[in-house]
């Protein structure tokens, strides 16, 4: 007998109805809290980076780690070869992480409109 794997958010199939608006907001909540913990994450691994790679302050570590997160960009040009190579990954990946994010916030949303639409078709 096979256990039914376990999902951090689990999307009603098509076949089932709707969820209720209170169980659809905890969802929506459940999202932008994870969300939250990702941002949050990424930014201590910038900080931290910037701090010790290039010996930032922590309240600059912190600024070129949010900016960097925000898409505007470093603040200080670094000028160690190991920070230079930090803050390129990092830029990388805070690139990858808004799309990420971006993805995790909207899906909540855009499965509730698709799901309703596959509701209404149903006789």
């Amino acid at each position: 007998m096979t256990r039914p794997r376990r999902r951090l958010l689990r999307f009603e199939h098509k076949s089932e109805p709707l969820l209720p608006r209170s169980a659809f907001m905890r969802r929506v909540a459940q999202c932008g809290a994870l969300a939250v913990v990702l941002i949050v994450l990424s930014l201590g691994v910038g900080m931290m980076g910037y701090h010790g790679f290039e010996h930032l302050s922590w309240i600059d570590a912190f600024l070129d780690s949010a900016m960097l997160l925000g898409g505007m960009g470093p603040v200080t040009t670094p000028v160690s070869y190991s920070g230079k190579l930090f803050a390129g990954l990092y830029a990388l990946y805070c690139g990858l992480l808004v799309i990420l994010v971006t993805g995790i916030v909207l899906a909540p949303v855009a499965h509730r409109l698709l799901h309703r639409l596959h509701v209404e078709d149903k006789p």
